[in-house]
C-alpha cells in the first residue's frame, strides 16, 4: 500500500499538476511558435495575462493535454490489469505496450479510423475503456507530426519502438509533454525514470527526446510527494547521469539553474534558453520558469509568453508548478472555462484509487479500465 497516495495532500497537488498543465496548454493554444512581438499585438502589451480563444473557444486544449490523459489511463489500465492478472482474471500486457495501445486510441480520435489505428494485432471492433466514450476528445488540435506519424506507423506494423530500438532520430518534445502522470507508476525512482522515458521512445528516438522525459517523470513524482523543487532536480539529475547520451539534457537544466539567479523571468529571458520544440528546452524552459516564480499563475503565464512552442512550454510547467502549488492555488476563472475539467478531475481521482489501493475489484472497475 502506498500510503502517500492517499493523502489529501496529494490528491491537491496530483489534480493540480493535470489541471495546471491544461492551463498552460490552453493559455499557449492561441499563440504557438508566433514572435513575442506578435503576441503582444492579439494580446496587449503585457503579452497573454488570460485565456484567449483558440480552437473556436476558451480554454481549449490541444494534443498536449489529450495526449496526457491516455498516458494516464494508459497506466491505470496496465496497474489494474496487474491487479486482476492476480486473480487469475486475465494476462496482463507489460506497461509500454498499455501505453502504446493508449496512444493507438487518442490516434483514433484524431480521424483516423479504428482499423487503422489499433494495429495488427488488436482484433477489438472498437475501442474500449471510459476515456474515450468522451466525445470533446475527439477534436483535432495541431498534432505533432512525429507523434502522428509513428502511431500511424504501429498501427500498419504492430512494431513497438524503445530506447533500444529507436524508431527514429526526433528529439521533439512530443514525447515529454504528455509523461508527467508516469510520476504515478511507482516510488522506484529508477523505475519511474526508465518509464517515463520509455513512454516518449514510443514515438521520439533521440536521447534528447526521451530522456528529457524521464527527468520529468522523477521531477513530478518528487514534487508529488512535497520535496521542494531544487531537490527534485537533484534528484532527477542523478538518474539523468545514468544513461548514455544525458549530456544535452545536462546543459540544458545547468543554464536553467543558472539563469534562474538573474531574477524574475520575461520572455527575453526564457527565449536564451530555446524555443520548447524539443525535449530539452521544454524542460529546461519550464523548470526555468517554475524556479523564478511564488505563484502557479504567475508561472503559467510566464511560460507562455514567449516566441517558442507556448503550448508545450506552458503544460511542462504547468504540470510542475500545479505539483508544487496544488489545485487550490489555481485561477478559479481559468479553471471554470477549461475543456474536459470534469474528465480530468475523475481520471486524477481513478488514478489515486487505483494507485493507493482503494480501487474496486468489480467487473464495472474492470470495463471502465480494461486490460488491453
Amino acid at each position: 500500500m502506498r500510503e502517500w497516495l492517499q493523502d489529501p495532500a496529494t490528491r491537491s497537488r496530483l489534480r493540480g499538476s493535470l489541471y495546471a498543465g491544461a492551463l498552460g496548454d490552453a493559455l499557449g493554444a492561441k499563440t504557438e511558435f508566433d514572435s513575442i512581438d506578435r503576441i503582444r499585438e492579439i494580446a496587449g502589451p503585457a503579452g497573454i495575462t488570460g485565456l484567449i480563444p483558440a480552437y473556436g473557444g476558451l480554454g481549449r486544449i490541444t494534443d498536449d493535454t489529450q495526449m496526457t490523459l491516455f498516458t494516464l489511463e494508459g497506466l491505470i489500465r496496465a496497474h489494474a490489469a496487474a491487479r486482476r492478472e492476480q486473480g487469475t482474471f486475465a494476462i496482463a500486457e507489460p506497461v509500454e505496450q498499455s501505453l502504446q495501445l493508449a496512444y493507438q486510441r487518442w490516434l483514433h480520435t484524431q480521424g483516423v479510423s479504428w482499423e487503422r489505428a489499433r494495429g495488427p494485432e488488436n482484433t477489438s471492433p472498437e475501442p474500449d475503456g471510459w476515456l474515450i466514450t468522451n466525445r470533446e476528445l475527439f477534436s483535432r488540435r495541431a498534432p505533432g507530426l512525429t507523434c502522428f506519424g509513428e502511431l500511424e506507423a504501429y498501427g500498419k506494423t504492430g512494431v513497438r519502438a524503445g530506447m533500444a530500438k529507436p524508431v527514429n532520430n526526433s528529439k521533439g518534445c512530443g514525447g515529454i509533454m504528455r509523461a508527467a502522470p508516469v510520476a504515478l507508476w511507482s516510488d522506484d525512482l529508477a523505475e519511474v525514470f526508465r518509464l517515463g522515458a520509455e513512454s516518449a521512445a514510443l514515438t521520439h528516438g533521440h536521447p534528447s527526446g526521451y530522456l528529457s522525459s524521464g527527468a520529468f517523470a522523477v521531477i513530478v513524482h518528487e514534487l508529488l510527494r512535497g520535496k521542494p523543487l531544487l531537490d527534485a532536480l537533484a534528484t532527477a539529475r542523478a538518474e539523468l547521469e545514468k544513461y548514455p547520451g544525458h549530456e544535452e539534457q545536462s546543459v540544458a537544466l545547468d543554464q536553467a539553474l543558472a539563469l534562474s539567479k538573474d531574477g524574475a523571468p520575461t520572455p527575453e529571458k526564457l527565449e536564451t534558453l530555446g524555443q520548447g520544440n524539443v525535449g530539452e528546452t521544454a524542460l529546461s524552459m519550464s523548470v526555468y520558469v517554475a524556479l523564478t516564480t511564488t505563484d502557479p499563475n504567475v508561472a503559467l503565464l510566464a511560460s507562455v509568453n514567449h516566441s517558442g512552442d507556448s503550448d508545450s512550454t506552458g503544460s511542462v510547467c504547468g504540470n510542475l508548478v500545479g505539483a508544487m502549488y496544488g489545485e487550490e492555488e489555481l485561477e478559479t476563472s481559468w479553471l471554470v472555462e477549461l475543456e474536459l475539467s470534469e474528465v480530468i478531475g475523475q481520471l486524477a481521482d481513478d488514478a489515486l484509487a487505483e494507485f493507493g489501493g482503494n480501487a474496486p475489484g468489480d467487473d464495472r472497475w474492470y470495463a471502465r479500465y480494461p486490460a488491453h
